[in-house]
C-alpha cells in the first residue's frame, strides 16, 4: 500500500493532469509509480520522464537499456521496477531465461551487454573512484565514452524509481516479475 499522497488520476489538474494525460496515451495507463510521484512532485516526474526521453534518443539500445534497469533493480531489490522492466525487458526481445541471467547479473552469449552490465552493478555496488579496469572493460566490449555516459545516467534513473518505490512501497500493477 503506498506510504505517499497518492491522487486519484481524476483529481488531478493542471501540469500534472497533463502529465498523466500524455502517459495514458503513451502506455495505456498510468503506472502507480508515476502516479504517485506526479501526486507529489510534478516537476519530478517531469524530469523523469525527460530522463527516459533523452535515454530513448542516446546511443544505447532499448535492449542495452532494460540489461542496466533489470540488473539495477535487483541489485536494489525493487519488486515494482522489477515487475515493470520484466515486462518491458520482454518487449525489447529478452526470454524468461535471459531476464533471469540479468537479475543475476551477466547475459551469457552476449559479452557486450554482460560487460555493460557489470559495469552498471559495480557503480551500484561499489563506492570511490571506480577501478580503471571496470572502465576499461566496458570499453573493450565495444562502448564508446558516450555511451559509458548515458549508463551513467540510465543507472542513476533507475536507482531514483527504485529508491523511490522502495520508500513508497508501491502497488504493483505489472505482472509479477518471472
Amino acid at each position: 500500500m503506498n506510504r505517499l499522497h497518492t491522487l486519484d488520476i481524476n483529481q488531478a489538474s493542471g501540469e500534472t493532469a497533463d502529465m498523466f494525460a500524455s502517459i495514458k496515451k503513451a502506455v495505456g495507463k498510468v503506472p502507480n509509480a508515476y502516479l504517485a510521484i506526479g501526486s507529489n512532485a510534478p516537476a519530478v516526474l517531469g524530469q523523469v520522464l525527460q530522463t527516459g526521453a533523452v535515454l530513448k534518443q542516446g546511443e544505447l539500445s532499448a535492449r542495452e537499456l532494460e540489461a542496466i534497469n533489470l540488473s539495477v533493480s535487483e541489485a536494489s531489490a525493487c519488486d515494482y521496477c522489477l515487475a515493470a522492466h520484466s515486462l518491458t525487458g520482454k518487449m525489447a526481445g529478452y526470454s524468461v531465461e535471459q531476464l533471469h541471467e540479468l537479475r543475476a547479473g551477466g547475459l551469457s552469449g552476449d559479452a557486450k551487454i554482460d560487460a555493460l552490465v557489470k559495469f552498471a552493478l559495480t557503480l551500484v555496488k561499489t563506492s570511490g573512484t571506480l577501478p580503471a579496469q571496470a572502465v576499461e572493460s566496458v570499453k573493450q566490449a565495444g562502448y564508446s565514452d558516450r555511451q559509458i555516459v548515458e549508463a551513467m545516467l540510465a543507472v542513476s534513473a533507475i536507482l531514483f524509481t527504485n529508491m523511490f518505490n522502495r520508500v513508497n512501497d508501491t502497488v504493483v500493477d505489472f505482472p509479477k516479475a518471472p
